[in-house]
């Protein structure tokens, strides 16, 4: 089972950067109507959230800047950005360089019961698995708003 997780983990990162490296420049700073964020925005979320579920930004990992709990966290949006915001493509090279971080995640640590469960999840493997979920979720949004975005240029 472990080594679905992993395999699922590869193919879910690297579909997701695919598709973010396929967002042309200058669309993803764009907040299609009906929509709550951008492109960008969504990025550094997906980031920031692995990061957080899996290694315990920003208390206990440094490898992003503390600032994106700001810029990125459930609840903020780009209208409220101040400061320093990563690029597009600083933060896909922050995505795989946490991919190589994830690969080299224990498989014993997938057994490992959480002190309290979050979000249903009561081992640290589920918690990487509901990582991916949420990862995709948001793949979803970057694609509708992707063909939104670009629905509006053609017309």
């Amino acid at each position: 089972m472990s080594q679905l997780l992993f395999n699922n983990m590869e193919l879910t990162r690297s579909f997701f950067i695919k598709n973010v490296e396929a967002v042309e420049e200058g669309i993803a700073d764009i907040q299609p109507e009906g929509f709550n964020n951008t492109i960008h925005w969504h990025i550094g979320h997906v980031l920031t959230t692995a990061e957080n579920i899996m290694f315990g930004f920003p208390k206990k990992t440094s490898h992003l800047p503390a600032n994106y709990m700001e810029l990125f966290a459930r609840g903020t949006k780009p209208a409220d950005w101040q400061g320093d915001v990563p690029s597009v493509s600083v933060l896909t090279s922050q995505l795989k360089e946490q991919l190589k971080r994830m690969k080299e995640i224990s498989v014993e640590s997938l057994n490992v019961k959480l002190k309290e469960p979050f979000l249903g999840q009561e081992t640290f493997g589920e918690l990487v698995n509901f990582a991916l979920f949420h990862e995709n979720l948001h793949l979803g949004h970057i694609q509708a708003m992707k063909r939104v975005i670009e629905t509006a240029k053609t017309k």
